[in-house]
């Protein structure tokens, strides 16, 4: 299908994401005659936009999910699962767990995946909305008591005199066996056979990040806000791994298993049933 036509991807402004598109949005692999409108976004905004469906292709939290799973599919491919590590709950001091619903604690938006597993971990919390790329710096000064960082920061709050105070993705881990399901790529369902063409290019754009890895983790430091190639590269290691390329069998069974989680427990409005489409 080479007929022309005009799709709106959407991503966060962070380096796996960016990786994961890159041959998509910056014209590196041939597009069939679809032109790509490119919009950068945090992943909550990412959120809402999917609830009205106003972008053809995006990625969303997994939490989000069940609200927009009747306007989209998600893809096989570029799903970010953590294995053993994920969002990151930090504090200006040493900290338990147990203490994190005592104070308010910084979120990175009501519908990211980081949200639902912190109730899932502790329970009910004072949560503050913010965007993640503020959270750190509230938590430094002591704005709240502790904030879960996603992105980057997962790795670089130590050096700003940070505290681990929980790792969800070692909770997830522990807790189910399974890697920690965070974020998906969804396609519009309405798009009827050409969801399925935009699959395959998505994993076609994976697949030139992949054989020209040092080009797309250049290209991708562009929004690493600071990380140098090295922790460029390790960052994106941590999220586009074994999963991004095929989420299937433990991927996909991980984000089943977290929705129904968070169904039985009251925090989504229902159980649903992931549907996929094969990149």
């Amino acid at each position: 299908m080479n007929e022309p036509f005009h799709i709106r991807i959407g991503h966060s402004p962070d380096p796996d994401d960016a990786f994961l598109f890159y041959g998509m949005t910056q014209g590196k692999i041939p597009m069939q005659g679809i032109t790509v409108e490119h919009r950068l976004k945090g992943i909550e905004e990412l959120n809402q936009e999917a609830l009205a469906g106003d972008l053809e292709m995006t990625a969303i939290s997994l939490h989000a999910y069940p609200y927009c799973a009747d306007r989209y599919l998600v893809l096989t491919a570029g799903a970010s699962v953590g294995e053993g590590y994920g969002p990151v709950v930090v504090a200006s001091r040493p900290m338990a767990p147990e203490e994190i619903p005592l104070g308010e604690v910084a979120v990175p938006g009501r519908l990211t995946t980081a949200s639902l597993l912190l109730q899932l971990a502790v329970g009910k919390v004072q949560a503050q909305m913010m965007p993640f790329d503020q959270i750190l710096e509230a938590v430094q000064q002591n704005r709240v008591a502790s904030g879960v960082l996603i992105h980057e920061g997962q790795i670089t709050y130590q050096k700003h005199g940070l505290h681990k105070v929980l790792d969800l993705g070692e909770w997830w881990e522990k807790k189910t066996g399974l890697p920690v399901p965070l974020g998906v790529n969804v396609v519009r369902r309405d798009l009827g056979v050409r969801a399925q063409t935009l699959a395959h290019l998505f994993k076609q754009s994976l697949d030139y990040a992949f054989a020209n890895r040092e080009e797309a983790i250049r290209y991708s430091m562009e929004y690493g806000r600071g990380l140098d190639y090295g922790l460029t590269d390790r960052f994106v290691g941590m999220y586009v791994n074994r999963w991004a390329v095929d989420c299937r069998p433990d991927g996909a069974k991980a984000m089943q298993l977290l929705l129904d989680m968070a169904a039985d427990a009251g925090l989504i409005p229902r159980k649903i049933k992931i549907e996929f489409v094969e990149c």
